[in-house]
């Protein structure tokens, strides 16, 4: 995982023998720092924040603990995935590991990111609900005519988009587009492994009450892969509330929003009269009251629980 420098925002800590690199959404990197002072260009510390994002803001409230359940959470879904794709952990605990971010950092390998949001669909909702509303395809896919919100897919689908800067909107693409951009063996790849991923999820996750709508995941290759080179690596976070639409299995019900334990609960704050933002007026949006920061942390422990079956905390 490579990236520009830029600067650190101010919930990204301070880290003695760590030169911050770059900062997205919700997660912070970190270059450790050689003997001679040099920073590494092997490895990197990254480091969920307890941020969250909506609608394309930062929003200005943090959710404690956020950051640590789906660092855990990430790790817990690296082992089950392990025999599909080899993911960018090298270690989650130790000396490596700063103490004031232990538990929700891990160091990874440095990669080459793909630079495409690779993002799968086992149920209809949200953007594809939309395109498909219009069209009967998603991202270019004819799907059956009569499909509603939360219809459950043939098949997972892979619906990739374009990777925006923080602020901006990942804008659905087609595969000849990610051809353009990768070339067809790798996006072959990608889209093989992303829809693999989500059903893998959805085997393990449905067992235990949990629907796993769509994801995104990230990619990554040894720096300076060739063209043709399709050996990737699991990279980010995978199969999270916050890069996934988690639904409890038990209240699915085809035709209307499903109840969540994602972070849509905050989605709908906002969009609400309560909060008395317009998502189409450009501003920045409120802080999240009490009652929400503390739903929305419940949702995210509970996922947790129930998908691993250990306690958080």
């Amino acid at each position: 995982m490579t990236s520009s420098s830029e600067a650190t925002p101010p919930t990204a800590p301070q880290l003695p023998g760590y030169v911050h690199v770059y900062s997205g959404k919700v997660r912070d990197l970190y270059a450790p720092l050689l003997a001679d002072g040099r920073p590494d260009d092997e490895r990197l510390l990254l480091v969920a924040s307890d941020r969250i994002s909506a609608y394309d803001f930062v929003l200005d409230t943090v959710v404690p603990d956020k950051g640590a359940v789906l660092t855990q959470l990430s790790l817990w879904w690296f082992e089950q995935l392990a025999d599909l794709v080899p993911h960018h952990v090298l270690s989650s605990d130790g000396p490596q590991v700063p103490a004031v971010v232990a538990g929700r950092a891990v160091l990874v390998r440095r990669l080459d990111m793909v630079p495409v949001e690779c993002v799968a669909r086992a149920y209809l909702t949200g953007g594809g609900l939309e395109e498909y509303t219009a069209t009967g395809m998603v991202s270019g896919i004819p799907l059956p005519a009569g499909l509603v919100d939360g219809s459950r897919l043939p098949e997972p689908i892979f619906t990739p988009s374009t990777k925006a800067p923080v602020g901006e909107h990942d804008e659905p693409i087609s595969a000849a587009q990610v051809d353009e951009l990768v070339g067809e063996p790798l996006r072959r790849r990608v889209a093989d492994l992303t829809t693999r991923i989500l059903a893998r999820g959805n085997e393990i996750a449905t067992s235990r009450g949990i629907i796993l709508a769509d994801t995104k995941v990230e990619f990554g290759r040894a720096p300076g892969a060739g063209p043709d080179d399709v050996d990737v690596v699991l990279a980010d976070e995978v199969l999270t509330p916050d890069s996934s639409r988690f639904w409890p299995a038990e209240t699915w019900l085809p035709g209307r929003q499903q109840p969540s334990y994602d972070k849509q609960f905050v989605r709908d704050w906002l969009t609400s009269s309560a909060s008395g933002w317009d998502r189409r007026s450009g501003e920045t949006p409120p802080s999240l009251p009490d009652e929400v920061v503390e739903r929305t942390r419940e949702k995210y422990v509970e996922a947790y629980k129930r998908l691993t079956g250990r306690n958080f905390g």
